[in-house]
This record gives structure tokens, sequence and C-alpha cells, in this order.
């Protein structure tokens, strides 16, 4: 029996693979920054969550004896939580994609604009608080009705929900245009306009208004205090100014990088290329974002001695630091004391050269 292959090994043909474009599969390629970014958010997790919650025991323990920096400090703590929460998803995420669903990518996403959104809004409102009881010599909120603070904060909470209804309505676990086996959590927005009002909308009403406000309000302050030097007012400025600074430092990149992808100024993405299109600007810069969840903490540590002994403390001999009454770790009582003082210095230096004049008066009345 004869088989007949009708000529299969009669043409013999070269190819020319010259012009082929080979593209590297996503999936294996496990970049050093991909790498680094999952650790950096597993040490964040850990830091950021032992310095939240000895915040969270002193407030604890002092809250007999809150003042109003201590409410809008629980619940900076609070918001900084809620971030660190999902620090997890977004180390897995930055390895081997989004593997969580469309709905923890809405709440991921929801958290991380409501973080930011909290973080400058309450640093908003202690600014001004400060600011008007230095410059104005006003009292915005008393020790002796908490639930004011209390209805500020919740009025910030209900603020930051609402701008980021967004993330609610456009956020989708898909996979990328050039790797559909690669999936991520990204916007999809409708339309071109309303992806350009949202990013709008969230720069100018959550990062530009309050930087203004936030900017203004410390030069106030500055210009108010640069003729005193004494210690106490010095202390009772520098660890809210040290919040507003690393607030800031974390945040404008990223707010500058949404802004120009906003208006199509970001680098574009590379077709076939992986790496390029998983870690654009916006995305790079929002690192730093997450990071920032782990700094105040660290900002009451350095720039805080009663807060600093007061962990040196407790590592020692237990729950023993918290005994003392008089313990506030971010000086909220010493803002109170120092916006106070200035005003009962004035009018102590002008009973004072009331009495000199009416002396002085009376000297020269007698030498004439």
């Amino acid at each position: 029996m004869q088989l007949d292959l009708h000529g299969l090994f009669e043409y013999n043909t070269t190819f020319d693979y010259t012009d082929y474009e080979y593209k590297e599969d996503c999936t294996r390629t496990t970049s050093f920054v991909a790498i680094f970014v999952s650790i950096l958010y597993s040490v964040a997790l850990v830091l950021g969550l032992m310095g939240n919650i000895l915040v969270l025991v002193v407030l604890w323990q002092k809250r007999r004896s809150w003042g109003v920096t201590d409410a809008f400090v629980l619940h900076l703590s609070m918001a900084d939580m809620l971030l660190l929460l999902t620090m997890p998803l977004w180390a897995a995420d930055a390895v081997k994609g989004w593997s969580f669903g469309t709905g923890l990518c809405k709440l991921a996403g929801a958290l991380f604009k409501i973080n930011f959104c909290c973080g400058i809004f309450l640093l908003v409102c202690i600014s001004l608080d400060l600011y008007l009881s230095v410059v104005h010599a006003v009292q915005t909120c008393s020790r002796t009705r908490p639930w004011q603070v209390q209805l500020i904060c919740l009025a910030v909470w209900f603020f930051c929900l609402l701008l980021s209804i967004p993330d609610w309505m456009y956020l989708k676990a898909a996979s990328g245009p050039e790797q559909e086996y690669y999936i991520e959590c990204v916007y999809e927005y409708s339309s071109e306009a309303s992806r350009l009002a949202s990013h709008l909308l969230y720069f100018i009403l959550g990062f530009l208004l309050p930087a203004i406000v936030l900017l203004y309000s410390y030069a106030c302050v500055l210009l108010q205090f640069r003729s005193d030097q004494r210690v106490q007012k010095q202390r009772a400025v520098r660890v809210i100014l040290a919040l507003v600074l690393a607030f800031f430092i974390s945040w404008t990149p990223y707010s500058i990088a949404l802004l120009g992808d906003t208006f199509h100024f970001s680098s574009s993405k590379s077709k076939g290329d992986c790496e390029d299109h998983r870690w654009t600007a916006v995305r790079s810069t929002a690192v730093l974002g997450f990071l920032h969840s782990c700094f105040n903490p660290l900002i009451y540590f350095c720039f805080s001695e009663k807060f600093r002994h007061w962990v040196l403390t407790i590592v020692k001999c237990g729950g023993c630091a918290g005994d003392s009454g008089d313990f506030f770790p971010w000086d909220s009582r010493e803002i109170e004391e120092a916006t106070s003082v200035p005003q009962e210095e004035k009018g102590s230096l002008h009973q004072m050269s009331d009495i000199e004049r009416t002396t002085a008066q009376q000297h020269n009345g007698e030498i004439l």
C-alpha cells in the first residue's frame, strides 16, 4: 500500500522573521518596580496600623479632656486606617493585577478618594480654627460643646462621600485594550465629558480650593507669630504645620498628574509595552499618596516631645504612661493656651502703659 502525501514535502519555503514583533507576556513580567511597590505597601501597612492604633489609644486615655484638635486627629486616624485596610489589595494588584472583582475595586478606589479628601478637609478645619483663634481671637468651637466638632467632622465625611460618587460609578475590574489577560481596576467613563467633569471636580473641590485656604491660613498665622519667639507658640504651630507639609508633599504630585491626564498631557500608553501601560504618571504618583496614611503618627513622634515621651514610657512600663492627666501628644492644649495668651498680654500691656503714662505725668508735674 502506498501513502500519497500529495506533495507535502515538495515545497521548501523559507520564512522571514525579521519583521516579527515579539510581545512579551505581561503575566510573566513581574518587574522590579512592581515588587518594590508591593513591599513598600506591606511595610506601610504594618507601620501605619501600629502608629494609628497607638494614636487611638492615646485619644482613648485622654478622652475626658479632649480639645478641638483631638476630635479632628481622631477622624484623621480613622480615615488613614480605612485606606490602610485596602493596602493588601493594592499590593497584590501591583504584582499580578486586580483579581478581586468589580465590587472591591469600587470600594478600594472610593476609600482612596475619601482618604485624600478627608485628610485635606480635616486639616483645613484645624487650620481655620487656629487661624481664627490667633488672628481674629474668635473661638469657633467650645470644649463644653463637643458635639459641634463632631457635626463638622460628620459633614466632612458626607462631603467626601459625595466626591467619591464617580469612583462608585465608573471604577471597574477590566482588561486593558492591549492586554486581554491582564485585569486592572480602572475607570471606564461613559463619555469624555464625564471623565473631564470627574477629574476637574476632584482637582478643584478636593485639592485646589482647600490648598488655597491652607496656605492663606498658615501665612497669616506665621506672620502673626513672626515677632514672638516664645517656645510655647512655636510648639503650638509646628505639629500642624508638619502635617500640612507632609500632606502637600504626598498628594501634590498625584493631583498634578491627574490634572495633566485630564487634558491628555500625561504619557501615552505604549502598545505592547506592559510596563508603560501599568505604571502611568497618575498611578506612579498615587503610591506616594498611599504612603501618606502612615506619616501622621511619625510626625507626632518626631515633632511632639510629649507624644514621644509617652511612646517610650509605654514601651518600658506598659500602661503607666497614660496616668498623667495633663498629657497632650499633639499639643492641643498648648495651641489653645498660645492663642489666648496674646489677648491677655495685649490687655496687660495696655494697662501698664496707662499706669506708666499717669506716673510720668505726675512726675513731670512735680518737676515743673
